[in-house]
């Protein structure tokens, strides 16, 4: 949770240094974005399975 956290509280200064200095944000669109997000835990899961089958 902690990790959560953290990540949320960077995200939000991240966001809010770039707004004020007038830079474009350093992230995809929404949808693109959590897109990335799903297809990363997509092939870490797909990775464990198949690891099963090698050992």
């Amino acid at each position: 949770m902690k990790e959560v956290v953290l990540s949320l509280v960077t995200g939000i200064v991240v966001g809010f240094l770039f707004t004020l200095f007038r830079l474009p944000i350093p992230a995809p669109s929404a949808l693109a974005g959590i897109a990335g997000i799903v297809g990363v835990y997509l092939g870490m899961r797909l990775f464990q399975w198949l690891t099963l089958f090698w050992k």
